[in-house]
């Protein structure tokens, strides 16, 4: 009689934990990815759009990031409860990270991101915030506005302005920054360590039509006008070098991926093989075409699995 096949059959994706799997990835860039003094750490969710599953009522899971914007790496990911939201997922996500010395921003569409929980939370991490102000925040939204308007108040300010042009558009940024002083700005009294306040006024010209947009943030940091509008624009490279490979050169949003934690486990991993790509540096070439090269390339293959970084 021919002894039973004693080869254990492969776990499928969908079968891993993929809260031990985040943890360990998150494990492996703490130790990996050295933070510099001041690097700005963007936070930023992003919904895999085809992960639902009509069936059984679940919704498309949606995924918060951390993206070291000098070192291009993800920290880490967290997901957010189908219950639940951006509020709560971040906080937990930056618990896990150490973030040091770094420059925390969030510039969400509903400014969710903008609470006093989290700037506890990324302070308790010894980093600073940059958080984007948004109309839900009542009151402190009205009041920045109210005070900025007021140029004559007695308060310590910067101001600074940069042009850029290229590709038939011309675009005028004005930073001013101001101290907080709680006398004008009573609400700021329950924000933790709430220094200064950001105007970024930016004004475009393409086409010979021009508009105008005006955005504000609020911060731990000091007064530094020519570092305040750096901040703010490195946060949209979470965007543009983690959110936008992951649509074009991975095709995330395609992904039909949705059976028990397949999606969420396949999330985590796009995010280390993107890691893993961005540390090689033996090849130039797109992101879309080294993860053709790593298919036909066994050392290619085995140099990724154990990058310098």
């Amino acid at each position: 009689m021919a002894s039973p096949n004693t080869t254990p059959l492969p776990v499928p994706l969908s079968r891993l934990n993929p809260k031990a799997l985040q943890n360990s990835f998150i494990a492996w860039m703490n130790e990996a990815c050295q933070l510099t003094q001041g690097e700005v750490v963007a936070i930023d969710g992003k919904t895999v759009r085809r992960s639902f599953k009509k069936g059984d009522r679940k919704s498309a899971i949606h995924m918060v990031s951390a993206w070291a914007c000098q070192n291009n790496m993800v920290l880490g990911q967290q997901k957010v409860n189908a219950k639940s939201n951006e509020i709560t997922a971040i906080p937990a996500l930056l618990a896990l990270l150490d973030i040091k010395g770094c420059i925390v921003t969030i510039d969400a569409i509903d400014a969710m991101g903008c609470q006093t929980a989290i700037a506890e939370t990324i302070l308790k991490q010894g980093a600073d915030y940059v958080l984007a102000l948004k109309g839900n925040q009542g009151d402190l939204s009205d009041e920045v506005k109210m005070l900025f308007e007021k140029t004559k108040l007695p308060l310590k300010e910067q101001n600074i302005e940069e042009v850029d042009a290229g590709h038939g558009r011309i675009e005028t940024r004005r930073c001013r920054q101001i101290k907080i002083n709680t006398k004008y700005l009573p609400t700021s009294e329950r924000w933790p360590k709430l220094n200064s306040i950001i105007e970024i006024e930016a004004t475009c010209i393409i086409d010979n039509k021009t508009s105008t947009e005006k955005r504000y943030y609020i911060s731990s940091l000091g007064l530094d006008a020519e570092k305040a509008p750096s901040v703010v624009r490195q946060h949209w490279a979470v965007e543009n070098k983690l959110h936008w490979v992951l649509d074009v050169s991975f095709r995330e949003d395609e992904s039909r991926i949705r059976r028990n934690n397949g999606a969420e486990v396949m999330s985590t991993l796009r995010r280390l093989t993107l890691n893993l790509l961005k540390a090689n540096t033996s090849s130039k070439a797109s992101m879309k075409r080294k993860r053709k090269i790593v298919i036909m390339d066994d050392a290619l293959r085995s140099e990724l699995v154990c990058p310098v970084i």
